[in-house]
């Protein structure tokens, strides 16, 4: 009974209410506390009774084997239909029930973001994913030509191309770093920064957790090296809100943006964008907003006619992960990391994982390659004669596969993957 009255009190915490949820979806994560008890996350990590019950809200094709949920993950299925929900009540009458009715409930899931990441609401804008809210950082923020802007050769290839244009159309200059893989300590890459700064460097951009090989960054560092200097920095989040846990305040950053629709399992086209206040004033929206909003951080979300469906529908995927618990999330994807990273590394001498399989350095994501076999090559093997999905990798520097199984994948999933890996490396994929 205790930990049924915890589980309902974390929910309460987040802000969300459990009518939220499809009644077998709550005692899903009924069932699946009443495991868990009060044991350790890095305890229940391994229970296969608890994953079970939260795998079980779910409709995941199991006839093939998911590993690369860094893109998209699929929602939990009462999300699902709580948005497809409100997508049939808006079309019914949408100039009444879609912006009469459900838009204005973005305000409640405001709310819960802001009390999830550790802001003011009033700093927390709704945006369809990271793109969306790193541009409006990008393009949004005043520049003069020749002032420089840094970034790694490891940020997402988007925002590069987006700093890149205005380079072309402005004059700004564009600097990208280089770092090792996987880097040697956290304090090596502040020094990266440090050592590429200049007297005009006035944005640094950096990702709190790299799409490529999951490296995790050192923010508040570089925020506390960049502050003193006036140099603003951006955090694109885009994998690493609701996969590890963390506050704003940890980081201590003034912007920050990403997608929900990958680790908080929100439906897709959904993220957020984070401004502090005093901040707001000097950054202007991607599509333009009357002077009334100057300090408005809705004039973030000025983007025309959009379904609120969507987004009505984050409150319920935040309640499911306040409901697993962050540090619980987090224990379990690092556990099914270590499960096949540390297996092959052991198993051959050619598998090299270039990603730290440490929680100050990683999380669910890992890169590996195999010397003697392309990596693109054995991801198209694994996919034709295995169905099992994963993410080749080709940067300039190294190549790899890229491999993020979620809170649905299962141990026999992952020891399948790590399986076919071996079979590769003893018989060849030809």
């Amino acid at each position: 009974m205790s930990s049924r009255r915890d589980f309902l009190s974390r929910l309460a915490v987040a802000g969300v209410a459990a009518p939220l949820f499809r009644e077998d979806a709550i005692r899903k994560l009924l069932r699946a506390e009443e495991v868990a008890g009060g044991r350790l996350p890095s305890v229940v990590a391994d229970d296969e009774a608890y994953w079970a019950e939260i795998q079980r809200a779910f409709d995941a094709d199991r006839t093939m084997i998911n590993l690369n949920n860094g893109g998209v993950s699929p929602t939990p299925s009462h999300v699902l239909e709580a948005m497809i929900r409100d997508l049939r009540f808006s079309n019914e009458l949408p100039v009444e029930h879609m912006w009469r009715v459900l838009e204005p409930r973005i305000e409640s899931v405001r709310r819960d973001l802001a009390r999830d990441f550790g802001c003011d609401p009033e700093e927390m804008a709704i945006t369809r994913n990271a793109s969306e809210a790193l541009e409006t950082m990008i393009f949004g923020i005043d520049l003069e030509p020749g002032d420089e802007v840094l970034l790694t050769n490891q940020n997402y290839g988007r925002m590069i191309t987006s700093w890149e244009q205005r380079a072309r159309r402005e004059g700004i200059v564009v600097r990208q770093i280089s770092f090792d893989v996987p880097p040697p300590s956290m304090s090596y890459l502040v020094r990266q920064f440090e050592a590429a700064l200049t007297p005009r460097t006035r944005v640094i951009e950096v990702t709190h957790i790299t799409n490529l090989t999951g490296q995790i960054m050192p923010v508040r560092e570089l925020v506390e090296l960049a502050r003193p200097r006036g140099i603003e920095v951006f955090v694109d989040g885009a994998h690493a809100y609701a996969h590890f846990p963390f506050k704003r305040d940890d980081l201590g950053c003034d912007y920050y943006g990403t997608s929900l629709h990958k680790w908080l399992l929100a439906p897709i086209g959904t993220g957020f964008l984070y401004v502090k206040k005093e901040k707001q004033r000097g950054l202007w929206p991607l599509m333009a907003a009357g002077p009334e909003l100057n300090d408005n951080v809705r004039k973030y979300e000025e983007i025309g006619t959009h379904p609120a469906a969507n987004h009505n529908a984050i409150s319920a995927a935040l309640a499911f992960h306040r409901g697993i618990g962050a540090e619980r999330k987090a224990a379990r994807l690092r556990l099914l990391r270590d499960r096949w990273a540390k297996r092959l590394a052991a198993a051959s001498d050619r598998v090299h994982v270039l990603t730290h399989l440490d929680d100050r350095n990683s999380g669910a994501i890992a890169l590996f390659n195999v010397d003697g076999i392309e990596s693109g090559a054995l991801g198209s093997w694994l996919m034709a004669k295995h169905r099992i999905v994963t993410t080749p990798i080709a940067h300039k520097e190294y190549s790899g596969l890229r491999i993020t199984p979620n809170v649905y994948t299962t141990l026999d999933e992952v020891d399948t993957f790590a399986d076919k890996v071996l079979l590769a490396i003893n018989r060849g994929i030809s």
